[in-house]
């Protein structure tokens, strides 16, 4: 049976500074479905010449250009505009992001509407926010501005690129900024079909770009001295060369990297509860979260108990054909990705953890990059598969003798960018939460949420995303000292 295929007006082309351009080189990138490993569709590369042109026009468009000097109404109503061009997009953007990476399609299609969604939020965000106030001053009164940042390169995933790219673009457009946006090679269809809805709104020339690109080519947008900010989005040894980078020019970067978080299960929380947020959370995107809970921390008496009921909901998902709408398991992104995975389980299984269930790749797939959904138990925390991101669905069970070494073991980790804490007492959550090194932390899974901060502590990133809080990242603080009224 053939592939679904959504629909593209220029795959051959690159959006620079609005405009669908020609390639500098004939390069394409090949999309592979990893269901089946067969090259699905091919869309244009660029490559240096290309970002040279976007970074150009776009540090014109905001040094020269009307778009940084609209009213924020101005800017919200292109925001509102581009909303309604991709609400007829969806269909599209759902069978882009299965195509590429392998997420179910019930899931695409349950995700997608966000991306609409974010762009509406981010215009709705600026009805409340503090572009400009006026503060007592000594002699006079200080008029204190958020200004956008400038030119911004925007560096966006694999594992959810429409989400991940429009939380940036839309507080970056809304304050002001101009924006280059460099998809991943493997999943640059999403960006594609944004810049499309972009077109039909027309934005200011050389307001945004959207060129997807390999990581050299990255590589020299982020050393570009003509871009003031980065934002990225990926893996946290990525995230740590990215920020050394722009610290050697001082240039502002926001990075939102990886995670290993804990779910800590007290005895008093149904496991009836328990175990289907437990798999909800920790296979998103068939394990290719940040935010997956990939750690459930239990006591000795509840981990018998724990262990046979999640080992049960993990051998029931149907692992197969993502576009299938039973399937809750696809593929993994591509063949490198497997091969990390597989080797992660090699590893616990050498440190001394048992595989309840999964830890093999599916003996009636043949083809697709597919692993069986595994949990491990008798994992202890300093095992690589409970210190390091694994990026699979795999999920390690850990042991905790009492509360203070459940916290412990929480915190026993490079990373904190999410958790949570199962337990029947609000109180009790509300406690253990404040105790946690983390961004954000779940009562009983409930989050993370659009709309309300996202990001980490540690090595888990810097700032915070999709949420009224990332405008501040697009933002530079001026403060006006004026003697008297102003004219």
């Amino acid at each position: 049976m053939a592939l679904p295929h959504p629909h593209l007006a220029h795959p051959d082309k690159l959006f620079i500074g609005g405009q669908w351009v020609t390639p500098s080189t004939a390069n394409t990138f090949a999309i592979v479905h990893p269901g089946t490993e067969e090259v699905a569709m091919r869309v244009a590369e660029a490559r240096e010449a290309d970002i040279d042109r976007a970074v150009a026009a776009a540090r014109d468009a905001f040094d020269n250009g009307p778009w940084p000097r609209l009213a924020v109404a101005e800017r919200v109503r292109y925001l509102r505009a581009l909303a309604e061009q991709l609400d007829q997009r969806l269909d599209d953007l759902a069978i882009a992001h299965t195509l590429q990476i392998g997420v179910p399609i019930s899931m695409s299609r349950a995700t997608v509407p966000t991306i609409p969604a974010d762009a509406r939020a981010f215009a709705d965000y600026a009805d409340n926010y503090k572009f400009e106030e006026v503060r007592a001053a000594q002699g006079g009164h200080a008029l204190v501005t958020r200004e956008p940042i400038g030119v911004v390169a925007a560096i966006v995933p694999w594992n959810l690129p429409g989400h991940l790219g429009m939380i940036k673009m839309c507080p970056a457009l809304l304050a002001g900024c101009t924006v280059v946006v460099k998809p991943s090679p493997e999943a640059p269809l999403d960006s594609l079909i944004i810049a499309e809805c972009a077109e039909k709104i027309g934005l200011p020339e050389g307001v945004l770009s959207i060129l997807p690109a390999g990581r050299e080519v990255g590589d020299r947008l982020i050393r570009d001295l003509r871009v003031d900010k980065v934002s990225f989005t990926g893996s946290t040894a990525a995230g740590k060369h990215i920020g050394a980078v722009c610290m050697e020019r001082v240039a502002r970067v926001s990075l939102e990297l990886g995670g290993k978080s804990a779910a800590i299960v007290m005895d008093d929380a149904p496991l009836a509860h328990v175990i289907p947020a437990l798999v909800g959370m920790s296979t998103l995107l068939n394990g290719q979260a940040c935010m997956a809970l990939t750690r459930v921390l239990v006591s000795k008496a509840r981990k018998p108990e724990l262990v046979a009921a999640l080992g049960a909901a993990y051998a029931a998902l149907k692992v197969g054909d993502p576009f299938d709408p039973a399937t809750r398991i696809g593929p993994l992104a591509t063949a490198v990705q497997r091969e990390r995975v597989e080797r992660y389980i090699d590893s616990g299984v050498n440190e001394g953890a048992r595989v309840v269930t999964g830890g093999k790749r599916p003996e009636h797939l043949t083809q697709g990059y597919f692993v069986e959904p595994t949990v491990f138990t008798n994992v202890d925390n300093r095992m690589k598969i409970a210190q390091e991101e694994i990026f699979g669905p795999v999920i390690s069970i850990i042991e905790y003798e009492n509360e203070d070494h459940a916290v412990a073991i929480a915190n026993d980790s490079l990373y904190g960018l999410s958790g949570a804490i199962f337990t029947a007492d609000a109180k009790r959550a509300l406690a253990l939460a404040r105790r946690i090194r983390s961004g954000t932390v779940a009562h009983n899974a409930m989050g993370p949420q659009a709309c309300l901060p996202f990001g980490g502590y540690k090595q888990s990133g810097i700032g915070r995303e999709g949420s009224p809080e990332g405008i501040d990242l697009y933002t530079e603080i001026k403060t006006i000292y004026l003697n008297g009224p102003a004219a």
